[in-house]
């Protein structure tokens, strides 16, 4: 078998319901490289980062975490992002040779010296952010699939918490969110607790994953795949067609 390494939202994708094996053997075989992706804003990094900067701050000199913040237990501290990095949060499956790799948003070491991972998600809780939770759930359980790999054991609490902008205005709050430098947007905290099945789920899609790369060549592609549709067209334009 070819040694392979997969992150954590690729192999998060085998879960969604619009799942293509086709268009999933194909990026793997790319290197997950495909023409004419536009990358995400920087912009949500930056408020990804700016938010755990200040749980972190806000902890360091409280040794709490934020009232706002959702109830996961009596929190001890926080693990560094420096431990966090794919570079060193990763693990090779010696059964699918596979090299799983991820970026925790937060590993909170509790009270009991057990662990919670979060993962933040800068959107609202809408239908939309529902059709990605299965995404979402593997995310967080390979995240505790690899964490006692890397020293961080026990697992007791996987949680997804939504940012959720606060874009409804009030008109008589209009004054606090401005000064004459700047405006500010409100965020409000949602917690979507996640059920740990690192032990089942993860391997079963490793295989799955597995079985797909090893295909000498691409599977059947979803019935009614848009992603499978433009490919086809693509091929047909660049042959002249």
């Amino acid at each position: 078998m070819k040694p392979i390494t997969i992150s954590a939202r690729i192999l998060g994708e085998l879960a969604l319901p619009d799942f293509c094996p086709r268009c999933f053997w194909i990026k793997l075989r790319c290197e997950n490289k495909v023409p004419f992706q536009i990358p995400m804003p920087g912009i949500f990094n930056s408020i990804d980062a700016y938010g755990k900067k200040l749980i972190h701050g806000f902890f360091d000199q409280n040794k709490a975490l934020p009232p706002w913040y959702p109830d996961i237990g009596k929190v001890r501290e926080y693990v560094s992002p420096h431990y966090l990095h794919w570079s060193k949060f990763t693990v090779d499956d010696p059964k699918t040779k596979i090299t799983v790799r991820g970026t925790p948003d937060d590993v909170f070491r509790l009270s009991d010296g057990s662990h919670h991972i979060v993962d933040y998600k800068t959107a609202k809780a809408t239908e939309k952010q529902d059709e990605l939770f299965p995404m979402y759930e593997v995310q967080l359980n390979l995240y505790a699939y690899i964490s006692p790999k890397v020293g961080f054991s026990p697992i007791t609490g996987l949680s997804l918490i939504y940012m959720e902008p606060q874009t409804d205005l009030q008109s008589d709050g209009i004054d606090d969110l401005m000064s004459r430098q700047d405006f500010s947007l409100k965020f409000e905290a949602t917690l979507v607790p996640v059920a740990n099945r690192a032990g089942t789920l993860i391997p079963d899609l490793l295989q799955r994953a597995r079985k797909i790369c090893d295909s000498a060549r691409p599977p059947s592609g979803r019935d009614g795949c848009k992603d499978c549709k433009l490919l086809e067209k693509l091929m047909a334009v660049a042959q002249g067609g």
